[in-house]
């Protein structure tokens, strides 16, 4: 057995893919799937403010492309938002402030159903937080949940949060201890408008859960909601 560690890439069946968006644009990204038979469901990424250097390469994102296919049977869509580059390529258009980008989530989660890809889930991280408690709320007819890793509620207003108060489908909030920018106390007044809403604390976490341990929590609480026998994650791989 090798223990899993920050550099660890576990075996998976990755591909480039592209899609294009309603107004035009090209959005570059990558799936990864189990080797060797089907995903049991679908984590569908966005990325953390691109101003800010998020891209699909953030490190939670892709070790999440890294392990969750071999660990935890999940398929994982990461991409570019508009404007964005990493080392897949750069997609067309240019930063949206956080609208425009409602039109890049609706295009990868039609990518995903062309797929044939089951039980999607949206998983944002920091202004890709943003993107699904704006945009996301018509869609929830199309996906199985949605996780919001440190929201920091900065382009969300209370009634677009308000809007999720009867949504048909959970959604978490994991919120690092000490967030810079929005820490536990005070997501529980922001997330207030939507009591359904399930506000977890992470502790010891900051906004961008640098250290395995943190990451690993993450990547746990993904697996604990879209396939639960999987949870907790092992630490080690192989025979």
């Amino acid at each position: 057995m090798s223990l899993i560690t920050s550099t660890t890439v576990l075996p998976a069946r990755r591909s480039d893919v592209s899609f294009v968006t309603e107004d035009g644009v090209e959005l570059v990204g990558e799936l990864s799937v189990p080797e060797s038979h089907p995903p049991m469901a679908t984590a569908l990424f966005l990325h953390p403010l691109p101003t800010a250097g998020g891209f699909m390469d953030s490190h939670v994102i892709r070790k999440a492309s890294w392990r969750l296919p071999a660990l935890a049977d999940i398929a994982v869509l990461r991409f570019n938002f508009r404007g964005v580059t990493s080392p897949r390529g750069t997609s067309g258009g240019s930063f949206g402030e956080g609208i425009a980008e409602g039109e890049d989530l609706k295009s990868a989660l039609r990518f995903v159903h062309e797929q044939g890809l089951p039980t999607p889930w949206l998983i944002g991280w920091s202004f890709g937080t943003e993107v699904i408690m704006k945009h996301a709320r018509p869609l929830v007819d199309q996906i199985a949940g949605a996780i919001l890793l440190s929201p920091p509620l900065h382009r969300t207003s209370s009634d677009e949060v308000a809007a999720w108060a009867d949504s048909s489908v959970p959604v978490a909030a994991l919120i690092p201890e000490f967030d810079e920018f929005l820490p536990p106390a005070a997501a529980s007044t922001g997330f207030a408008p939507a009591p359904n809403i399930d506000v977890v604390p992470a502790d010891g976490a900051k906004h961008l859960w640098v250290g395995e341990k943190h990451t690993k929590w993450v990547l746990d609480q993904i697996a604990l909601r879209l396939n639960p026998p999987t949870y907790p994650l092992p630490e080690s791989f192989g025979a």
